[in-house]
């Protein structure tokens, strides 16, 4: 091992505060050539209603679009995470569902990445970590060879995540305000109705199904349909 990684991961190892150490682990990935490094943990624990940390190097206004957008609804790397331990390496065949968003991070530099998910052993939280670059294709070997640095990182910066999120960011645990329709259509969803049913039974179009959908999704910090249903519930909405 290089001796600058050996010395950046023993520094990431004995960091306690969550925001130095995301600081070591994107001067280690900027590195090893890579321009973005993104760091998110959404934490289940029944204790917190919400609870989540978004930490990265992209601009204000990309944060900003992705989440008025609801991106992270529909972002196939996030889906992966939330379902799979493996990694994703980003790739044409990865957005051929979602082409405008594949065209978006490429006009952000964000054109070749691949994400990590991350998982605690309970279910109590989970993550991601993903890194990206504006140049060079990332080939599956580059992937895997440094697989293992980044499980390092991403495990310690979960494992930071969890330990100081309630006392770091407390405005984190603001209340929630889900709108009468969006409790409707997450009952509904909990009762494993498709947006169409639900649109037939509550005289909606399937689009506007899935718009309140997107925005309960948004409001919970969560990714998919299932988790909102999930957190609802948790949150006692449903």
């Amino acid at each position: 091992m290089d001796t600058w990684k050996e010395t950046l991961l023993r520094k990431l190892i004995c960091e306690s505060n969550i925001k130095v150490a995301y600081k070591i682990a994107l001067d280690f990935f900027n590195n090893i050539g890579y321009e973005y490094c993104a760091f998110s943990m959404l934490s289940h624990t029944p204790t917190h209603c919400f609870n989540k940390v978004n930490l990265n190097n992209y601009s204000t206004g990309w944060n900003s679009h992705y989440e008025q957008n609801n991106y992270c609804a529909i972002d196939p790397t996030v889906a992966h995470c939330n379902h799979s331990m493996l990694p994703i390496l980003w790739d044409s065949e990865t957005f051929t569902d979602v082409p405008d968003l594949r065209r978006a991070l490429a006009h952000q530099g964000m054109l070749y990445g691949w994400a990590l998910p991350v998982h605690d052993l309970n279910n109590h939280s989970s993550g991601m970590l993903s890194v990206a670059r504006s140049h060079c294709r990332i080939t599956a070997y580059e992937l895997y060879e440094n697989l293992g640095y980044a499980t390092c990182i991403s495990q310690k910066l979960h494992v930071l995540a969890m330990q100081n999120l309630p006392s770091e960011n407390p405005g984190s645990l603001s209340v929630i305000h889900l709108s009468p329709r969006e409790t409707e259509v997450l009952k509904w969803s909990a009762d494993g109705k498709t947006a169409a049913d639900i649109g037939r039974i509550l005289s909606l179009s399937p689009r506007t199904v899935n718009f309140h959908i997107g925005r309960a999704i948004q409001k919970l910090g969560v990714t998919n349909k299932i988790s909102a249903v999930v957190q609802a519930a948790k949150c006692k909405f449903i």
